[in-house]
């Protein structure tokens, strides 16, 4: 039986996440619109397709390479290209009736290596490109340097790439194309894909064609975003600037603050006059060496800047502003691309965090399991419904309680997926700094939050291996517990100085609390997080494969006030816990408050919540939203940072290509690709970063380094982003 479905492209595009929830009424309207911008938090600009390891999308036959997958540079994107056609190459052909094995869509870096090597390897290949070929390069402004990094990796395929400009490089590309005989079809975009048993009908234009596999690698960039006002069709206005020395003597308006408008603005400065029309007071997301030489510009007098304007209509000659009109001869509307969200979507592809039923069954399920494993770990007669009376006996194996499960499957999941995670940051990346990162969390995990409170602390107490005092004081020996404050500082590990601890404990508590953790943050940050801590270490190994689903923007950075509530709790309970038994007033609210405590805090902001979020929001919801000891070390670190006496900083230098590649996988959710982009340094006065150095790992071009902070006036360092 033929299973037959049917693909086409969209006429209306809707949003980035899908299918928008339709609630009727104001307020249900409201709690729709908070709810929606929750889920929608942890998404980038473009949503990417979910892929397999061989760049297969949900749609089996159908693969995603380049830009959209994930390749941020033009070396990377041949890499995905190659290997894509040596997979596609290994799989047995679905009909080998079919005009073709493999057909290509797009002509940019890996859709032609894709198609060359795979063409090398004897299969029967097409191409399509609805523009011209290797179109992303025909539009960068003439003499733009094309950069061959990363300079570890080798380039794949049979495309040349070195440094070089755009317009050698696609000179070298269409000679190669033209001496391999590609078969290349320019104008021809795809309209419908119908898959069938045995392949798929790709239909472009009046054309169809039948082939096994296709392989899409269109870009991002290709739907120029528009305006979307009146006289925008005009012949006289572009949406790309293809070569400035063409326009001469001419009043020229551009309209967008990145860099694609502020780099034509300054190509055509020198022998135009030059408006840049920008809605936005500043710009914010350039590159450091285009603000400059941009601010050099407008001193000379050769480009005038409209701020907080937008253009309403372009009429004959003059452009409609909300600040004036503006003459022009020419305009340019370089405001950024539509990413291709809505066609991906109707050939069926899934995209990362797009919420179906399905999605929301798995968020319940995941609840569920955390639920489960945090409830029946309150222990016998305080387990949760439905566990109670009888979880913790159904969980007792080996005369063993569910606590001491729970810790064995701890360090289980954080070792299983710990090594996962050093393999891909450390030893896929050669990056010694990620490796012994994962070495120092596995470490920690194993000694400090298994071995030591589960065995150790009870030999040691057994062979008096602390001294007989020690051994033989109930307040000592009878609380292994205790020994998670040995790494666990004050006020994450709540108890540190309460229920009758040993003077040990008391003076170590303090100690580590209020000398260590300071001293470490002085030289490190909030490297604690992402080094040693426990909480941390979930979140880095197991969160690991969900990083790039951390909540990001504004409104996700104002969440993390959330955990100065948290701390400031903490820190009364424990005065109150002191104080109770010289303050009487303090015993019944000290009381209660501790009860409080540990079911919120304890249960379900450290356990439940956060580790059933994390397949949906990455790793870091417990420590960044509500843990109380991050919030102490963001104000130590603050603190040394404000003086400049902190030696914890990442900075940045001037090769940024803004492919975003840090802030997708930042766990925290900070707009990294910013501070580089601006070459501002980034420090935790400014954001709440916990030295994980990923941001500095997956940087293609080695933009970014740890560095002490710089002695630079406040003013400079930048406000919370």
């Amino acid at each position: 039986m033929t299973q037959s479905i049917l693909i086409r492209a969209p006429r209306n595009k809707p949003g980035p996440s899908g299918d928008r929830l339709e609630v009727g009424g104001p307020l249900l309207g409201h709690i729709s619109s908070a709810f929606r911008s929750i889920l929608d938090s942890p998404n980038m600009p473009t949503p990417r397709p979910v892929l397999s390891g061989d760049f297969e999308s949900n749609v089996r036959g159908l693969f995603v390479v380049g830009d959209l997958a994930g390749a941020p540079v033009v070396k990377l994107a041949m890499e995905q290209g190659d290997a894509v056609a040596r997979h596609i190459a290994k799989l047995k052909l679905q009909n080998k009736a079919n005009p073709y094995d493999l057909v290509v869509i797009g002509a940019g870096a890996a859709g032609l290596n894709a198609a060359l090597t795979a063409q090398d390897l004897g299969l029967r290949v097409l191409v399509l490109e609805k523009t011209r070929l290797i179109s992303t390069f025909e539009d960068f402004p003439e003499g733009k340097w094309i950069y061959a990094e990363p300079e570890t990796r080798p380039s794949r395929g049979k495309l040349w790439l070195e440094g070089a400009t755009k317009e050698d490089l696609i000179e070298r590309w269409k000679n190669t194309v033209d001496i391999s005989g590609l078969d290349v079809r320019i104008g021809e975009g795809v309209t419908a894909i119908r898959k069938q048993d045995g392949g798929f009908d790709v239909a472009a234009g009046p054309a169809t064609y039948r082939t096994s596999y296709v392989v899409l690698a269109t870009g991002q960039r290709g739907n120029p975003r528009k305006l979307g006002v009146p006289g925008e069709d005009n012949p006289n206005v572009f949406h790309r600037l293809y070569s400035p020395k063409h326009y001469r003597d001419e009043d020229i308006l551009i309209v967008g603050g990145g860099n694609s408008a502020v780099e034509a603005a300054l190509a055509l400065a020198g022998q135009n006059r030059v408006v840049i029309s920008y809605r936005d007071s500043e710009f914010t997301r350039i590159f450091k060496d285009n603000r400059r030489n941009l601010h050099s510009a407008i001193a000379a007098g050769r480009i005038r800047v409209v701020f907080n304007s937008t253009v309403t209509a372009f009429n004959s000659g003059v452009a409609a502003l909300t600040t004036g009109p503006v003459p022009y001869q020419h305009a340019f509307v370089l405001i950024g691309a539509d990413p291709p969200v809505a066609f991906l979507k109707s050939l069926g592809i899934r995209l990362e965090n797009q919420w179906t039923a399905k999605r929301f069954a798995w968020l319940a399920i995941a609840l569920a399991i955390s639920y489960t494993i945090y409830g029946v770990k309150q222990g016998a007669g305080a387990e949760f419904w439905p566990y109670r009376g009888w979880g913790s006996q159904f969980f007792t194996f080996f005369n063993r309680p569910w606590s001491f499960w729970y810790t064995v499957l701890y360090t289980a999941i954080m070792t299983l997926f710990g090594i996962q995670a050093m393999k891909r940051w450390g030893f896929d990346r050669k990056d010694r700094f990620q490796i012994w990162r994962y070495v120092s969390l596995i470490g920690f995990q194993w000694i400090f939050f298994f071995l030591i409170p589960e065995f150790l602390f009870r030999w040691a107490v057994e062979g008096q291996w602390i001294g007989a005092e020690l051994a033989s004081d109930p307040n000592f020996a009878s609380n292994a517990w205790r020994s998670y404050g040995l790494i666990y500082a004050w006020p994450l590990f709540f108890y540190t100085f309460f229920g009758s601890p040993n003077q040990v404990w008391i003076v170590w508590g303090a100690l580590l609390s209020f000398v260590i953790i300071p001293v470490l943050v002085l030289f490190h940050g909030k490297r604690y997080c992402s080094w040693i801590c426990g909480c941390g270490g979930l979140a880095e190994t197991l969160g690991d494969r969900w990083r790039h689903l951390s909540p990001k923007g504004a409104a996700s950075i104002r969440w993390e006030r959330m955990n100065a509530w948290v701390f400031a709790g903490a820190a009364i309970i424990t005065v109150m816990m002191i104080g109770r038994d010289a303050v009487v007033a303090f015993r019944a609210p000290a009381d209660r408050s501790l009860e409080w405590y540990h079911l919120v805090v304890d249960t379900w902001l450290v356990g439940i919540i956060p580790v059933g979020l994390y397949p949906f929001f990455g790793g870091k919801v417990w420590c960044r939203y509500w843990c109380p000891l991050a919030k102490m070390m963001q104000i130590f670190s603050r603190v040394f940072t404000r003086f400049r006496f902190s030696r914890f900083a990442i900075h940045s230098n001037e090769k940024c290509i803004a492919c975003g590649e840090c802030s997708r996988n930042c766990q925290v959710g900070i707009d990294v690709m910013r501070f580089a982009m601006k070459q501002e340094e980034l420090n935790n006065f400014n954001t709440s970063c916990i030295g994980c150095g990923i941001c500095v790992t997956v940087c293609p071009m080695s933009v970014l380094s740890f560095q002490p902070v710089q002695s630079t006036p406040l003013v400079q360092i930048g406000a919370k982003t």
